[in-house]
């Protein structure tokens, strides 16, 4: 194999977790309502997370590209977006947030 065809080879392996780790800042923006402050290192962590689990799919299972293995590079990704944004700390989901009811000072009525 020629060094061309090897980083073609890598290249195409690595591109799911690649397209993921640049993604999931966008949706962890859109869904958890803020933008993380050091989105950097959150593509990083995804794309470490996001080669770590294709790799292991490729060794556990012997063949690349497994829809066993894209399915878990999505639920660790999600699940890595969401721990990053600390979102067991909030309130809910960020789609169901509805402004709190003015408190009118009156009572009973």
């Amino acid at each position: 194999m020629t060094p061309g065809l090897l980083f073609w080879h890598l290249l195409n392996f690595v591109l799911p977790a690649l397209a993921m780790a640049l993604l999931m800042p966008l949706a962890g923006r859109w869904v958890m309502g803020a933008w993380p402050r050091r989105w950097p290192r959150h593509v990083l962590a995804h794309l470490a997370l996001g080669v770590l689990v294709l790799t292991l799919g490729l060794v556990l299972s012997g063949e690349d590209g497994r829809m066993l293995t894209y399915t878990v590079l999505a639920l660790a990704a999600g699940t890595l977006e969401w721990a990053l944004h600390r979102a067991w700390r909030g309130s809910g989901v960020a789609l169901s947030r509805s402004p709190a009811p003015a408190k009118t000072g009156r009572r009973g009525r």
